[in-house]
């Protein structure tokens, strides 16, 4: 499948302060981005390598007070849906190097503080069965309510007041997993079925040897998500972040679904516009 990404942000920023975005699609396993551009007014654009060397972020330094810019891009997603309840967990002293710092407790997903729930709640399942129970708790025990949250709300805050979005839903998730001993990370994302229109956040979880996506809030799939960047919690990933204070101006958000097989290209490689 085909999932078209349209994102237009405007913000205002401090002279010669440089913005650090996460908001382009990854070429990453299970998706291959077809065409992708950028334009940015006034803007140099350099690139990096994104967190756990998934996708890349982009340094945007701006040459005047605005920070503007436009990215569209096609991402074919080939990453089939698997069900959890076939996967097998594997025991923390076998995990990859790599991933056992998502088993770990981090600023926004404290799963220690989750241990006892988890053994009082989930003890009876195994591996991905679960990680499927856990995500329907999380589902069910909360509502969903924008603005209901802060950039400050961790998973015990959320534990507490039952409601969120999709970081908040996300975040509880990822604790309920490593308070399992499985790793699970916190991943952004398009997807076309998101509602509100933004950026999306979903957990990501390490069974059976490799990361499988699960969405608590129920708004995107494996097969539909884009995804742009992973990391230990939204701390790691956020879509801007800036040394000095920048204001909001506009932003809008659309993600579709390609469903004629051909994919929709650009006439210009990723650039920005001097």
């Amino acid at each position: 499948m085909k999932t078209m990404i349209d994102l237009r942000m405007e913000y205002a920023v401090a002279d010669a302060d440089p913005a650090l975005l996460a908001i382009t699609a990854a070429q990453t396993e299970g998706q291959t981005v077809l065409s992708s551009e950028i334009d940015a007014s006034d803007t140099d654009l350099r690139w990096i390598t994104g967190e756990t060397g998934v996708g890349e972020r982009v340094w945007a330094h701006v040459r005047t007070g605005r920070l503007s810019l436009h990215y569209r891009a096609t991402v074919e997603i080939t990453r089939p849906v698997v069900p959890l309840q076939t996967l097998r967990a594997t025991s923390w002293d076998a995990l990859p190097s790599e991933v056992l710092t998502y088993v770990r407790p981090s600023r926004y997903c404290p799963s220690d503080l989750f241990v006892a729930f988890v053994a009082t709640e989930f003890a009876h399942l195994e591996g991905g069965a679960k990680i499927a129970a856990m995500a329907a708790w999380t589902g069910a025990a909360l509502t969903y309510v924008p603005g209901s949250s802060t950039a400050t709300t961790t998973a015990v805050d959320t534990f507490v007041t039952r409601q969120g979005v999709c970081r908040d839903y996300a975040h509880l998730l990822c604790s309920l997993a490593r308070a399992a001993n499985i790793p699970a990370r916190y991943t952004t994302g398009y997807g076309p079925d998101v509602h509100p229109q933004d950026f999306h956040a979903v957990a990501e979880v390490w069974l059976d040897g490799n990361w499988h996506i699960v969405d608590p809030t129920g708004m995107s799939t494996a097969e539909d998500l884009a995804i742009i960047g992973v990391g230990r919690d939204a701390g790691d990933v956020a879509f801007m972040e800036t040394e000095k204070w920048a204001s909001f101006v506009s932003q809008s958000i659309h993600v579709w679904k390609d469903m004629r097989g051909a994919p929709r290209a650009w006439a210009h490689p990723i650039r920005s516009d001097a």
